[in-house]
């Protein structure tokens, strides 16, 4: 039995594209299909797959994906959606279109959209596993297959908001598909973001001093930053909370979940610090 098109997609798909031949997209037998006969098969868990050729392999997997789950839901991250949100929200129009690069579980878009009653979005992602979680975020927010360093499967000028929050960025697709009104919101860590962790975990992933430079070096040439945020507070932690911390980010390449829970407790409490920037296209 085919599955049938997901609610939230619907809507979008006079802003989706074939990622072949650029073609519009439409539902056909529980998948969307191009003129062309270019066909992606719509999951049952909601999502839709438009990946072609080489699958990207660097998403995240299950583990990873359930100590996401579990830690956004315990809270900790909550003041810097409600940061994230109110930074998305400060000029879009009531029927925005909000597309989340990089957008994991879905977190932070269905913050957005929350904020946005009126709003649609869409999720990219490479995880499989993550975007089964995407695609039930938000009765708004629909998720496909995709990998931000490929030209995204969206027209031109279709977005009103772009999402990079913990992502990898892809400007010139950003700003391609950006309305000329639209806003890009990056969301990045400090240099003291979890810094209690450092010295516990020798193999974790450290912020480079240069990020900061290195990102206005490869926006700047497109986009404008309007504003800033630095959100940073104490988050004490409890429980498991500080394995699913260390267990959904990418030092969970580097390190088992065993191995940490071997060497005895992390920490009581980390310091989250990031930076939130909304930028105008140019």
């Amino acid at each position: 039995m085919p599955v049938p098109l997901p609610p939230a997609l619907e809507p979008l798909l006079d802003l989706l594209r074939c990622p072949t031949c650029r073609a519009r997209l439409h539902p056909a037998d529980g998948a969307l299909r191009c003129p062309a006969g270019h066909t992606f098969d719509i999951a049952r868990r909601g999502y839709v797959g438009l990946l072609t050729g080489n699958r990207a392999t660097s998403g995240d997997d299950a583990a990873m994906v359930r100590a996401r789950d579990r830690f956004l839901s315990a809270g900790g991250y909550g003041p810097l959606l409600g940061a994230v949100a109110r930074l998305a929200a400060r000029t879009a129009p009531e029927r925005a279109v909000v597309v989340d690069v990089g957008c994991g579980t879905g977190y932070y878009l269905a913050g957005v959209l929350d904020r946005l009653p009126d709003a649609r979005g869409l999720g990219l992602d490479t995880s499989v596993r993550a975007l089964r979680a995407a695609a039930g975020a938000h009765d708004r927010a629909a998720a496909a297959a995709w990998d931000v360093f490929r030209p995204f499967p969206l027209a031109d000028g279709v977005a009103d908001l772009v999402l990079d929050v913990f992502a990898p960025r892809n400007p010139a697709e950003f700003h391609r598909v950006l309305r000329p009104s639209g806003r890009l919101v990056v969301v990045r860590p400090t240099g003291r973001h979890l810094h209690e962790l450092h010295g516990r975990v020798p193999s974790m992933v450290t912020v480079d001093p240069a990020k900061e430079q290195r990102l206005r070096r490869t926006l700047g040439p497109r986009f404008r930053a309007v504003a800033t945020e630095r959100i940073e507070y104490p988050m004490p932690l409890a429980g498991t909370e500080a394995l699913d911390l260390m267990g959904m980010s990418p030092s969970a390449r580097h390190v088992s979940r065993a191995d940490l829970a071997e060497s005895g407790p992390l920490a009581d409490r980390v310091t989250v610090s990031v930076l939130a920037t909304s930028y105008r296209p140019r």
